[in-house]
């Protein structure tokens, strides 16, 4: 019987190969139909610090919920990644203060940006590669950054944003993966 990495492995292959058979006009589409079900929720209208990301690899488009939260005088933060699965939030002081972060992910430059604290975030956007709408778990690049952080964020909200076609029925989990408040996709929310 194959170990949990071997499983996950396949799970998120199955969840990239998903978004990536997703033609642009449809990803976009899609990724502006669940853009907008996200900036309706109440957790999110409520929010003050809102942790986003910033989209690698065909993720779902998430420049629609940055521009409504600056629009909305939200204060946006997106995350740098260390080694070791060691994840903090950055909000950028500028615009042009972002650099190739440790994964090929568009990342804020440490040294240019305010270091917050995870207890003072809101909500927080969470990519995920695969998910399992029932559960409301997800799986990401499988470094473990966000399982690690999004026990911090104390008062958060977390909504992973995906689309239905990476959902994955019986999602293989570790005992450390963390369950999300909602799984927002452009046909469901979980």
């Amino acid at each position: 019987m194959p170990n949990v990495d071997a499983k996950k492995e396949t799970q998120r292959r199955v969840g990239i190969a998903a978004r990536k058979a997703l033609d642009e006009e449809s990803a976009q589409r899609f990724s502006r139909i669940i853009a907008e079900k996200l900036i309706a929720d109440s957790a999110f209208q409520r929010a003050k610090i809102v942790l986003s990301y910033q989209p690698f690899a065909g993720e779902v488009d998430t420049s629609f919920i940055h521009l409504h939260a600056e629009g909305a005088g939200k204060t946006l933060a997106f995350p740098i990644c260390h080694e070791n699965g060691i994840m903090v939030a950055a909000i950028p002081d500028a615009e042009h203060v972002w650099e190739t972060g440790k994964y090929g992910i568009k990342s804020p430059i440490e040294s240019r940006s305010q270091i917050i604290d995870p207890a003072e975030i809101d909500f927080v956007v969470v990519p995920c590669t695969a998910f399992d709408g029932r559960t409301r778990m997800r799986i990401g690049w499988g470094a473990g950054c966000y399982d690690r952080y999004l026990p911090q964020c104390k008062k958060a909200v977390s909504i992973a944003v995906a689309y239905e076609g990476q959902q994955v029925p019986g999602l293989c989990l570790d005992a450390w993966d963390v369950p999300l408040d909602a799984v927002i996709t452009e046909a469901h929310r979980y």
